[in-house]
């Protein structure tokens, strides 16, 4: 059992149709067409969408990805249209709210990683592949790959694991020209985002994206770059055979696995709701990746 400890009940509109509530965003459509994305401060961990908010994280979602979008337009377009708040919506979805490009979906993650963490060490461990690709001995938690992956995952519904997958298996799935397409633009963003980062004192590590056809032209949707959908450490305290410091939610993970919590994972029973200090703690480190990265101040 997992999904939402409390499922939000979709805003009313004018002129909008919800669509779907996922984990973080609420999707809509317009009168015209298309797509109204707005990211929430809802936070997820171990499958379950938490009872507790971590205000501005939608907001920083948001905004960052906007960021990104722009840096990456030449390698791959981005399916956001606007960032104007339709006529009606609630004032909090000012900062927050993307109007987009309706995309023909891939159902894919599409995953790159230049460093073992996470799934990949695990997998690592016990065949020295990740996904299927054979890597060198003597790689160790954090690690950084002699070259950027590929690793493709099943996009899973609210209370699911997304699933790694071969490339092969993807190949079979789109076809092989998709699958190349996937894998050779994911890359690419991944090298350039890289760079960018390390410019900026973060590494990272692995990342996902989600890709969609707008009649022929592959474009890059929902989120991009985030600490939600990839995994950013301080480059100044990287240490290859440890866990790493992160700037993403790993306070809110480290709290529900504590004695702390009283929470059991492995139950059915859904997680509690976070204290106060370690939503403080998890909205901090998110600003604290926009600021680093963009450049810009926060406030």
């Amino acid at each position: 059992m997992s999904g939402f400890v409390e499922k939000p009940e979709p805003q009313q509109v004018p002129g909008l149709t919800h669509l779907h509530t996922g984990k973080v965003r609420d999707l809509y459509r317009n009168e015209a067409g298309d797509l109204v994305m707005v990211a929430s401060d809802r936070m997820s961990a171990y499958d379950w969408v938490l009872p507790t908010e971590i205000p501005d994280k939608g907001r920083v979602l948001t905004q960052l990805s906007l960021w990104w979008f722009e840096l990456l337009a030449d390698l791959v377009p981005h399916h956001v249209i606007s960032s104007e708040v339709p006529a009606g919506a609630p004032a909090d979805w000012a900062g927050r709210t993307l109007v987009c490009r309706s995309l023909e979906m891939v159902p894919v993650e599409c995953v790159a990683r230049g460093y073992l963490t996470g799934s990949g060490l695990v997998e690592y461990d016990h065949s020295r592949t990740v996904c299927g690709l054979a890597l060198p001995e003597g790689l160790v938690n954090g690690s950084e790959l002699p070259a950027p992956i590929f690793t493709p995952a099943t996009k899973a519904a609210v209370g699911d694991h997304d699933e790694n997958v071969t490339y092969e298996e993807v190949a079979r799935q789109i076809g092989a020209e998709t699958a190349a397409q996937l894998r050779q633009t994911t890359l690419a963003v991944y090298g350039r985002a890289r760079d960018i980062a390390r410019e900026r004192g973060i590494i990272l590590a692995d990342t996902k994206f989600e890709f969609g056809f707008a009649g022929e032209e592959l474009v890059i949707a929902d989120e991009v770059l985030t600490p939600d959908s990839s995994r950013f450490w301080p480059a100044a305290t990287w240490e290859p055979g440890r866990a790493q410091p992160s700037y993403d939610k790993q306070y809110v993970r480290d709290w529900l696995t504590s004695p702390e919590s009283g929470w059991d994972r492995t139950s059915e029973r859904p997680p509690p709701a976070l204290p106060q200090q370690v939503v403080d703690a998890t909205r901090a480190k998110y600003i604290e990746a926009f600021e680093q990265l963009t450049g810009t101040s926060w406030a």
